[in-house]
């Protein structure tokens, strides 16, 4: 059982990342944590493991939590053994079977002889058999990574499991054995992901927000059913608050027209009867006094109302959907871009694939590039774009520009500020004021003009590129995406949708979130064994 209760987390430069939370997970109870960038889910993680410590509040578990951290850089100087807090145990029992059993050793070892076996079936079982558990984890790909940290499961046995972003970097296969994994859980599991196909094997959701946590009862796509319907709650309120407020003003504009008419038409009357200046100065400060009083009555009216739908707006999200927003290609739908024969690639002498590839690339296909880590996909891509030449067969490539947005956003220059990389994408002399209207569009205010690029989170980078390429103006004829969705949060995923959606150029994507894949529509597969 994890309780949290009034939790408090204030970063070192005294921001708050969040406060007072309270969270209740039952033992054998299965939760996945969602919420934006910057929320605190996985500072809250390591909060419940023990690396970090609560300003106010506390956490306390019934046993000692396993956690998979997202990122892994800090474990790469050591062995596979050592990060997984095992390697003094193996150590002690490869000396016992040496006939060196003393006290420390049987104490290291603690009665768990299985313990050998156990690392080799865990390895086994996320396929891991060509590593051994002397390796440094820095040798390893992403993915493998990840894998070792699964296989940390079954070595420890908790009855806690703490993980962050766990499908990031795995291929296809592993995240079918890690989605059967979460389905077989028995033990206590909270879960921090972006992947909506992992989000619908657990049966609750807990969405972290600046209010604190609420919790769902039902997978991801009950929640975004209750959210879609509180939404349009939340827009129908302002829209009838909205209206509220315009009647409000023109019943003012009215009720000041009237009473200086009224006010008016007793001055005449007042002139007429030859009212001494003097009571004429009285009475008008009377009228000017009864329209000031209604003037008033009436503003408070509307501040009123005005502070109501301004509490609803802060409720909004913060997008509603950002799009590319540029002209179309110039090349017709259907044109050749690509056309390979019995392409190849030669590697240390040896063909990158089993069977040469055939295909062809034509303007508005959108296309899924599929294959295992290491399968040749990177390769393919260069192919493609022309940055490499096939070591046999004939490829042809038509006269067309392209984007290519790696994993990374690496078009995003971290040495640039914010402002700066948006201006240089401006090729159709924008105004200044209109590079900065795009940059709010796209949820850059003010503060963040003069940041650097080289701070910018996942999603930031993702935000950015795409109001660049909105700034662009005219569209790319082709659009290859790598992995896109890794590293960033829900919100900056439906962002991204939302803006493929409306692009009609050719599309080419790696990537193994088949949630995201079948919304973006894509049509055709590119296969690499």
């Amino acid at each position: 059982m994890i309780i949290i209760q009034n939790a408090t987390y204030i970063h070192p430069n005294k921001d708050i990342l969040f406060q007072e939370i309270n969270l209740t997970i039952a033992d054998q109870e299965k939760i996945a944590l969602i919420g934006n960038n910057g929320s605190g889910k996985s500072t809250l993680l390591k909060v419940i493991a023990g690396q970090l410590q609560l300003n106010n509040g506390t956490v306390s578990c019934d046993s000692i939590p396993y956690y998979i951290p997202q990122l892994l850089d800090e474990y790469k100087d050591l062995t596979i053994a050592a990060a997984l807090g095992i390697e003094e145990k193996l150590r002690a029992f490869k000396e016992i079977l040496l006939g060196n059993m003393t006290e420390h050793n049987l104490d290291l070892l603690n009665d768990d002889w299985s313990i050998e076996d156990r690392c080799q079936n865990a390895l086994s079982e996320w396929k891991l058999t060509d590593i051994s558990l002397d390796y440094k984890i820095g040798e390893l790909s992403g993915g493998q990574k990840t894998k070792v940290f699964l296989a940390g499961i079954t070595i420890q046995e908790p009855q806690i499991i703490l993980m962050d972003e766990p499908s990031n970097h795995l291929d296809h296969e592993s995240r079918e054995l890690l989605y059967q994994f979460i389905k077989d859980c028995r033990k206590t599991l909270l879960v921090v992901s972006h992947d909506r196909t992992l989000l619908n094997l657990i049966p609750e959701i807990a969405e972290m927000t600046k209010q604190g946590i609420v919790k769902y009862g039902g997978n991801y796509e009950f929640f975004a059913e209750q959210k879609e319907q509180a939404m349009n709650a939340l827009d129908h309120d302002v829209k009838s608050k909205e209206k509220e407020l315009r009647k409000a003003r023109e019943k003012e504009k009215e009720a000041l027209e009237r009473q200086n008419k009224l006010n008016a038409r007793g001055k005449k009357k007042q002139e007429k009867a030859g009212i001494p200046k003097i009571l004429m100065g009285g009475l008008k400060n009377k009228a000017e006094g009864s329209s000031g009083k209604l003037k008033t009555v009436h503003e408070e009216k509307i501040s009123g109302i005005r502070m109501s739908l301004q509490d609803l707006r802060t409720n909004l999200p913060e997008i509603d959907q950002m799009k590319f927003g540029f002209e179309e290609s110039s090349l017709h739908i259907g044109k050749i871009l690509v056309e390979a024969k019995d392409v190849n690639l030669k590697i240390n002498g040896r063909n990158l694939w089993h069977q040469n590839l055939n295909f062809k690339i034509k303007s508005g296909d959108r296309i899924a590039l599929k294959g295992t880590n290491g399968s040749g996909k990177t390769s393919l891509i260069n192919l493609i774009i022309g940055n490499r030449q096939p070591t046999s067969g004939e490829i042809s490539r038509a006269n067309f520009n392209y984007v290519y947005v790696d994993q990374d956003y690496s078009l995003i220059k971290t040495e640039m500020k914010v402002y700066d990389m948006a201006q240089s994408f401006n090729h159709s002399g924008l105004q200044e004021h209109e590079i900065k209207i795009r940059l709010n569009r796209f949820l850059f205010s003010k503060d963040t003009w003069d940041k650097s690029c080289l701070v910018l989170s996942g999603g930031e980078r993702m935000r950015l590129l795409l109001c660049c390429l909105n700034i662009q103006s005219q569209a790319p004829d082709m659009i290859i995406l790598d992995e896109p969705t890794n590293n960033i949060d829900i919100q900056n995923i439906q962002i991204l949708t939302a803006a493929i959606q409306s692009y009609h150029g050719c599309l080419i994507v790696v990537s193994h979130d088949q949630y995201f894949m079948n919304e973006i529509n894509i049509q055709e597969t590119i296969q690499l064994g």
